[in-house]
């Protein structure tokens, strides 16, 4: 009899505990981690708890890669808007002025300054495949027989130029050929203008240009060249043996970081990345990270110091072009936002570039400039414009963040198939027509 009882107890313990078991249906599966696996489906209101669960990939980089699981709530994620600037003349956009490549905008003696390449000459460029026929008067490239200007501005909007800040020097100095893509640092009461020198015509080689500096007591100059290479090309061999453009300077930790491009891999299909010098003296040395290239993507190279680390608005070329990066220690960049419509060669205004801050707060307008103003061979030329975004801890634009922006429709089909395109959906609905 006690041997039929202890069978009943058995039989019912194990029913028992399978029954619970099928209906616990979570448990976890690593201590360590805290991850919970579950068959209950995934719910409907997300909450912070819920990235404990086991997540598909997707899901994982929502909560774990972006500093928000939507976009609204993500301060490095914004919409960007363009307003057409006042008090700038292009010569009724004939192709003979151009401006472009904007400088970050600081804000002294009561009014925004920013400065930018200009280049005025008689005629429209050739072609950069055509840089053996330029001359002193024929520029090869947009770019090409540029110098650096500067305006001011009271409100952002309407600006009044005031003139060269950078000339060319004489040749053979750093520069003779054209002085272009600056940008701006101020350290220890002192200015400094870092601008790419070219010795030759855009093409020859390629954009064979180093980096040199001038520097003033005065955002208005009188502006000394220093002249010298401040940022020296890499060893034969090396991603930026040919290349080093954009030179964009923060401060931080007391040190003064110039982050640049390089484009490498040639004649292959080229990558376009991001590199960091370090030095503690505006004119040098400077010291190469060994991390470098740390961005793989980007053309133009944009920064502003965000929180504990510094963000960069990647644009145009590599995998991952049209986002916004972050570094907290200010080397390792991850994607913190994708982003449409992104300034190309954004100027922002970063109030805090040079303050060596701890937190910073982001950024809410800038300049850029749009290459296509005109049209190659006809009157190509660039312009400066604003853009404005919420990119900043201190304001909360919902407008901003928004997602799914409808444009105009000429938008899309102005993105339309060439000749040779078409050509080749014709030849294919030929062939399905004779196979049928």
């Amino acid at each position: 009899m006690k041997k039929v009882v202890l069978l009943i107890l058995v039989v019912t313990t194990v029913i028992c505990l399978s029954f619970l078991s099928c209906n616990n249906k979570t448990k976890k599966i690593n201590s360590t981690s805290n991850i919970i696996k579950t068959e209950e489906p995934f719910p409907y209101t997300v909450t912070d708890s819920t990235k404990n669960r086991e997540l598909s990939a997707a899901m994982k980089r929502s909560f774990n890669h972006y500093s928000a699981i939507h976009p609204r709530n993500n301060e490095l994620y914004s919409q960007f808007k363009y307003t057409e600037l006042q008090g700038f003349d292009y010569n009724n956009h004939d192709g003979t002025i151009s401006r472009r490549d904007p400088s970050k905008i600081i804000f002294e003696n009561g009014k925004y300054y920013v400065w930018y390449t200009k280049r005025h000459t008689k005629v429209i460029p050739i072609g950069w495949n055509r840089a053996d026929e330029a001359t002193d008067e024929i520029p090869s490239t947009d770019w090409d027989l540029s110098e650096i200007w500067y305006a001011t501005s009271e409100d952002g909007f309407t600006w009044e130029e005031q003139g060269v800040a950078i000339q060319r020097p004489k040749k053979p100095e750093v520069g003779w050929r054209s002085v272009t893509t600056t940008d701006i640092l101020k350290w220890k009461g002192k200015y400094y203008l870092y601008y790419q020198g070219f010795m030759e015509a855009s093409g020859k080689r390629g954009d064979y240009c180093p980096v040199t500096a001038s520097y003033s007591d005065s955002p208005d100059g009188p502006w000394t060249p220093s002249g010298k290479i401040v940022i020296e090309n890499g060893p034969e061999g090396s991603w930026d043996q040919y290349a080093i453009h954009d030179p964009y300077p923060l401060v931080h930790n007391g040190k003064i970081y110039i982050y640049y491009k390089s484009a490498f891999n040639r004649p292959n299909p080229v990558w376009v990345g991001g590199g960091l010098v370090v030095g503690e003296n505006p004119l040098g040395p400077f010291k190469k990270h060994p991390l470098n290239p740390l961005t793989s993507s980007g053309h133009e190279v944009s920064l502003f110091p965000f929180k504990k680390g510094v963000a960069a608005i990647t644009v145009k070329d590599g995998t991952e072009h049209y986002t916004i990066q972050y570094a907290e220690d200010w080397v390792n960049f991850e994607i913190a936002s994708i982003c449409e419509l992104v300034p190309i060669a954004p100027g922002p205004f970063v109030p805090d570039a040079f303050s060596d801050t701890k937190d910073g707060r982001g950024i809410t307008w800038g300049l850029s400039h749009f290459t296509n103003a005109g049209k190659n061979g006809i009157n190509q030329h660039s312009i400066l414009a604003r853009f404005d975004c919420d990119l900043s801890q201190d304001i909360d634009d919902p407008v901003m963040k928004q997602t799914g922006v409808y444009h105009d429709l000429d938008v899309y089909y102005k993105q339309g198939l060439n000749k040779r395109q078409k050509e080749r959906i014709e030849e294919q609905n030929k062939k399905l027509k004779e196979a049928n």
